[in-house]
Order: structure tokens, then C-alpha cells, then sequence
């Protein structure tokens, strides 16, 4: 649960605060939106990039996943890549982009992090979610690579202009 701050001098009580928590209530019921996170996670060393294989969609993809109630952008991020890939951050991701997710629906939102700098408690052993997970160089990408995700890839290390969809 996030911490607020109940003395927030911005924050309305009485029956302005009641109507703008409900008219929020209503914009949520009408116009909900979700918010993902994905990482690119980059070993500069062996330039490789972290992909995984789902066991319910095809393809390689980039680990990443949906940003629950009252967790931050990082927070999902660092929720993601541990539960995915066995990896944690040692120093603060880079955000590069967002963009417009349209397959997935009308409100969904997906934000980019390149990471650089993390470290791997072990492999990650397949389960329920995860059929495999391993570094891939960069120059040899599996063939089911998501288009996506090669999307990705080419805006942050081939120099192409980040598209504003997924």
C-alpha cells in the first residue's frame, strides 16, 4: 500500500474531495487503463540481450509484465524481471520509451527500461509461466523473436526512431 501523506495540503476534503474521488471512481469505470513494464536487459560484456519464452504465447519477448495497484513503474519492473528471469537490479534502470500497446487493447500502455547494470541469482528453471529464459548475442537473435520485441531492440541499439505503438 503506498505511503500517503493524510496532512497533503493539495489534497481536498469534504464534499470536493468526496466528488473528485468519485468523478476518479467514474473515469476508471469508463476509461480504465493499464500500464506495463518491460526490460531490456543488456550484458554489455557478451553483447547480449535477456529474452524469455512464455509456456501461453509464442514467441521471444522481453521479460515484463503489468503494474499492479499501488506499485510503482520500478517496483513492477524489479517484480518482473526477478520472477522471469532471476534477475535484480544493481543500479537504476534507464526508461526509454513508452508506447501505445493496441493489440492488447485501446487503453494499454507498455514503458521500456534499458538495463545495464544487474546481477542473476542462477537460471531460471522452467515453470507454470516461464518455458525458457537465457541471454541471446545480438547479432543472433532466435528466429521467433516477436516483432516487438525486435522493434525494441533496433530503436536502442540500431539507432531507429522509437515508435510511439508496441
Amino acid at each position: 500500500m503506498p505511503n500517503i501523506e493524510r496532512n497533503d495540503p493539495f489534497r481536498q476534503t469534504g464534499w470536493p474531495g468526496l466528488r473528485g474521488r468519485l468523478f476518479h471512481f467514474y473515469f476508471l469505470l469508463r476509461r480504465p487503463m493499464t500500464l506495463g513494464v518491460r526490460g531490456l536487459v543488456h550484458d554489455e560484456a557478451s553483447n547480449s540481450v535477456f529474452l524469455i519464452r512464455h509456456t501461453y504465447v509464442p514467441g521471444w519477448q522481453l521479460p515484463g509484465g503489468g503494474v499492479e495497484l499501488g506499485e510503482t513503474m520500478l517496483e513492477a519492473l524489479e517484480r518482473e524481471l526477478a520472477e522471469e528471469g532471476n534477475v535484480s537490479l544493481t543500479a537504476p534502470p534507464e526508461l526509454r520509451s513508452l508506447h501505445f500497446n493496441r493489440q492488447a487493447s485501446r487503453r494499454d500502455h507498455v514503458a521500456l527500461y534499458l538495463i545495464r547494470q544487474f546481477s542473476r541469482s542462477g537460471p531460471k528453471l522452467p515453470d507454470r509461466e516461464i518455458a525458457e529464459a537465457r541471454f541471446f548475442p545480438l547479432d543472433d537473435l532466435p528466429e521467433a523473436t516477436t516483432p516487438a520485441t525486435r522493434r525494441r531492440i533496433a530503436e536502442i541499439f540500431g539507432g531507429e526512431p522509437a515508435s510511439p505503438f508496441w
